[in-house]
């Protein structure tokens, strides 16, 4: 009996031991790591270096006047580094605190914050938009007459949420735009909708849509609602003006402007603290200027963006894009993501939440996103037909900016990695930057 009760005992302990370990390997991170011991990471400092050389030749080759780059493996920072000048004509070098105009980065955030209302039970995905706001569009235009009449059709399938959060609500699609460029020429309200000219410029106004003079994100949507849907909700994707939408919806139904809900539900308890969409006026030297790379040299861009952020007027704030900051503050966003909805000691979603955001594609398989792409409840999905590079796993998710900032959020690598520039015009540098980060953790 003695020996039995000793096995006995042996064999709790070890399965104890057991469950102990598994747990400790499958515990996620509350904080990053900072300086993280590479070696026993199984990390050769010879990547490093290769990423290193990598950013600064973008530098010295004039493809780019900086960069910032992070890269965490299981919360741990294996990589954080700046290179370049973020004002050349001045000599500022760049800084990994710079601030970036981060644009359709904020469409993720948007979503999320939408997302934190589902859970409240305040809304479902797969309401119809119009049970929240009855002035949604339930028509699509079928024809447009050269006078600038138009025809159109009822719905086939009312607007969902899923539909904004996936860009596939037809809002400003198709023939729309025909429609809207007919009334510009009358003198009526101009093409701005979705199209190419979408921030605001220097004294807070904005060349999104119709009112120039608009103040709110609401005065934006009241005038995009007069118009006809392109296609039935579901069966295209038309990317932008959905997220737009879907941040005005957030205001609906939280009661609260946009801003001050996304500070309280997702920027201030990740610590997010230097992301916004407005700054003091001191805050301007913070953000690098954007440049065009142009026959192998940078040529300065407008700073109509940065200093939009520091506008006397301070109230529009759109779901789509106007979020800035810094690197790390966003990769806590994307650690939390990875971490199943929670960071910073703070629970932002639930992991169903986010199994259901980043793992079910909402498109049709023939798409105007090209072969292959798939878009989830605010994320791009990456397959086989569509990665960046080829070490991408299939589980992984990602998005980015318009002026070159990239992030991607991979599971099955455990491994969040952002590559930031502001460049109107650039070569495709973030899968050359990817490559390296993906051997460094190989």
């Amino acid at each position: 009996m003695k020996y039995i009760f000793k096995i006995s005992i042996l064999l709790v302990l070890c399965i104890s031991n057991s469950i102990c370990s598994s747990a400790q390997k499958t515990s996620l991170p509350e904080y990053f790591n900072p300086s993280p011991d590479l070696s026993t990471m199984g990390i050769d400092e010879e990547e490093v270096t290769k990423i290193d050389s990598l950013l600064m030749a973008f530098v010295a080759h004039k493809k780019l006047n900086c960069v910032s780059a992070f890269i965490a493996n299981g919360g741990d920072v294996v990589y954080k580094k700046a290179f370049g000048m973020k004002d050349v004509e001045n000599q500022v070098p760049a800084t990994i605190d710079d601030y970036y105009v981060l644009f359709s980065q904020t469409k993720a955030i948007t979503t999320v914050a939408f997302m934190s209302l589902v859970e409240k039970g305040l809304v479902k995905v797969d309401d119809p938009v119009s049970k929240y706001f009855p002035e949604i569009p339930n028509e699509v235009v079928t024809k447009v007459h050269e006078d600038g009449t138009y025809e159109t059709r009822p719905v086939k399938h009312p607007m969902t949420f899923a539909h904004l959060m996936s860009h596939s609500s037809g809002l400003n699609a198709g023939l729309v735009g025909q429609i809207r460029k007919n009334e510009g020429k009358k003198g009526g309200t101009p093409p701005g909708f979705g199209g190419r000219s979408i921030d605001r410029i220097p004294n807070g106004q904005h060349s999104f849509g119709g009112n120039y003079q608009s103040k709110y994100l609401e005065d934006e949507m009241l005038a995009l609602v007069e118009y006809p849907l392109g296609f039935d909700p579901g069966t295209e994707w038309n990317y932008h003006v959905s997220s737009n939408m879907l941040g005005y919806m957030v205001e609906r139904i939280s009661g609260k402007p946009l801003r001050e809900y996304v500070k309280e539900t997702i920027l201030d308890p990740l610590g997010m603290d230097e992301t916004d969409w407005y700054y003091p006026p001191s805050s301007l030297s913070r953000f690098v200027k954007p440049y065009s790379a142009v026959d192998g040299k940078l040529e300065p861009g407008l700073t109509m963006y940065a200093e939009g952020a520091v506008s006397k007027q301070q109230t529009y704030c759109e779901g789509a894009i106007g979020l800035n900051g810094p690197i790390e503050d966003y990769a806590k966003f994307c650690q939390m993501l990875l971490n199943k909805g929670e960071f910073n000691g703070k629970r932002i979603l639930k992991p169903e939440t986010i199994e259901l955001m980043t793992t079910k594609n909402q498109l049709p398989s023939d798409n105007s996103g090209g072969k292959g792409f798939q878009f989830g409840l605010g994320f791009e999905l990456h397959n086989d037909m569509k990665k960046p590079v080829p070490a991408v796993s299939n589980t992984a998710f990602a998005w980015g900016g318009m002026l070159g900032t990239a992030y991607i959020i991979d599971p099955e690598n455990d491994l969040v990695a952002l590559f930031y520039m502001n460049m109107y015009k650039a070569e495709p540098l973030y899968p050359l930057f990817l490559e390296k980060a993906y051997a460094l953790i190989d």
